[in-house]
């Protein structure tokens, strides 16, 4: 029995005009009647020609009606009390012209650059889904699955290696979403097995807004009933063994420390590491530089202001809490709430030195490749000057070096303009969500490859849940339904009204 193959539904015919149909561009008429909409914008469109597959995406529709053309003619007939369509067939006349952009040439498997216009009269149809799934890229067996295309019933399962191995930017103004498609990342990440690949996860949560994963399982991802890994850790329970620091490391985390005053540390350390085998905290360091008499009395004092200072965040003891190797392991997710904390001095000091160790641990391979999810990014590695932030050179670090070793990044931010280009940049991938600050639109147009003018007005008009992915996850700029997440927080309020009735009752 021969099985009839059956062509996607057909859309519309091209036209012509004075300008199209060209090499990238090209107008169609849409079938269906007046009040049908079989064609929608942002939709991927296909026409078939002997070189291939010609895959577009519809960015604007316009209704046409030579009867309604005229505003005199429509204003002479209002002012008589007839509608137009009592006496012509408007609706006859009726019709939606659709413009589209050509995204590629989609060949034997493979995209190629659009090199020829298609035909006046050529019919326009739907793509279907295993091509577009082709020509985005996607991983419908092994992929991650964030929702659904938009406009179309092919779910969206990019593959982790082209979602994460070149850094990941999700952008989006408060309320947009962001921290929901964290959620369902994370969900996706947890749920892989060891064939399909699993990568440690390390997640720097601001506001306390995943401690609802720490008691997670699998059943509740709709796997197994084993046990998933999660382990959180909070923020005064973080301790930084002050044996491991040098004298530069903590010159950063004092930000204002002159080269003498860290030549002067160096040496106190130097003698501490040799008169302490079994570890040092900052107050011995207080007294080893209080009873050192080749210190000038300036720098004396101006170090034993700094090391007070440090102690008093209550962050540093003699030993790690927690061990920075244990707390990477493949499939595992540690969070690392800070929301104990109100000084963002004492956030960045945690930041800092969890990316300082992170990729010092990899380099070493000691540690399995790892993603160290950021939120609030904006806080930890601004455009502005470098001693606003101190965990900006370490973060800047691994976005320039940590892919070679696949320590990588997944940056949250609801102020891109806020962000540092340079980190920016070197996020080969973006989910973008609703935005409508201007000045956010036009960092996010600056450091984004392969996103223009079109894309980003409709950044503006994006619903809650809504996506915009452009970068090396996709072959062209991609609009996603994020899908429901698995697991719910418990006893969070859903708004400012339940909010307000559970706080009365």
């Amino acid at each position: 029995m021969v099985t009839e193959h059956i062509q996607p539904t057909r859309l519309g015919t091209v036209v012509c005009d004075e300008t199209t149909p060209n090499v990238m561009e090209f107008s169609f008429v849409v079938e269906g009647g007046p009040s049908e909409n079989v064609a929608r914008r942002g939709q991927f469109v296909g026409v078939s020609t002997e070189s291939g597959l010609v895959i577009a995406r519809v960015q604007d529709l316009i209704r046409v009606n030579r009867y309604y053309q005229h505003a005199e003619a429509v204003r002479e007939y209002q002012s008589r009390g007839e509608p137009l369509r009592s006496i012509f067939p408007t609706d006859r006349w009726q019709y939606t012209v659709a413009y589209a952009r050509v995204m590629g040439l989609w060949v034997d498997g493979r995209t190629l650059r659009p090199y020829f216009a298609v035909s006046p009269g050529a019919v326009v149809r739907a793509v279907d889904e295993d091509t577009l799934a082709g020509f985005l890229r996607l991983d419908l067996q092994n992929g991650l699955y964030l929702g659904t295309l938009g406009h179309h019933n092919l779910e969206f399962k990019p593959s982790i290696e082209r979602l994460l191995s070149k850094h990941l930017a999700i952008l989006a103004m408060s309320g947009a979403g962001k921290s929901y498609f964290v959620s369902v990342l994370l969900e996706e990440l947890l749920s892989r097995t060891k064939e399909q690949g699993r990568i440690g996860i390390v997640l720097v949560d601001v506001h306390g807004e995943y401690s609802y994963l720490e008691k997670a399982s699998r059943k509740d991802l709709g796997l197994s009933e084993e046990d998933i890994e999660v382990e959180r850790i909070r923020g005064p329970h973080f301790q930084i063994p002050v044996q491991s620091l040098s004298a530069e490391t903590l010159g950063t985390f004092a930000v204002d420390m002159s080269p003498v005053q860290i030549r002067d540390l160096r040496r106190v350390i130097v003698s501490m590491r040799r008169q302490r085998h079994h570890g040092y905290s900052l107050e011995d360091l207080v007294e080893y530089v209080k009873g050192d008499e080749t210190i000038s009395r300036n720098t004396r004092d101006a170090l034993i202001g700094w090391l007070v200072g440090l102690h008093e965040t209550g962050l540093f003891g003699r030993e790690a809490s927690p061990e920075m190797k244990n707390i990477v392991r493949p499939g595992k997710l540690t969070i690392i709430d800070l929301s104990d904390f109100i000084s963002l001095k004492k956030k960045q000091i945690v930041v800092s030195y969890l990316a300082r160790e992170l990729l010092h641990l990899r380099r070493q391979a000691k540690i399995p490749p790892f993603l160290l999810v950021l939120e609030e990014a904006h806080q930890f590695c601004p455009e502005s000057r470098q001693e606003l932030a101190l965990p900006k050179s370490q973060i800047e670090t691994i976005a320039r070096e940590g892919r070679k070793f696949y320590a990588l990044l997944c940056l949250v931010s609801q102020r891109p303009v806020r962000l540092s280009t340079t980190v920016l940049s070197q996020c080969s991938n973006q989910a973008i969500l609703r935005t409508t600050n201007p000045y956010d639109l036009e960092h996010i147009g600056r450091s984004s490859e392969g996103i223009d003018r079109a894309a980003l007005d409709t950044i503006t008009t994006l619903e809650v849940g809504e996506a915009l992915f452009v970068g090396e996850v996709v072959s062209v700029p991609t609009f996603v339904k994020i899908r429901r997440r698995h697991l719910e927080p418990m006893g969070v309020a859903a708004g400012l009204l339940d909010a307000l009735k559970r706080a009365d009752k």
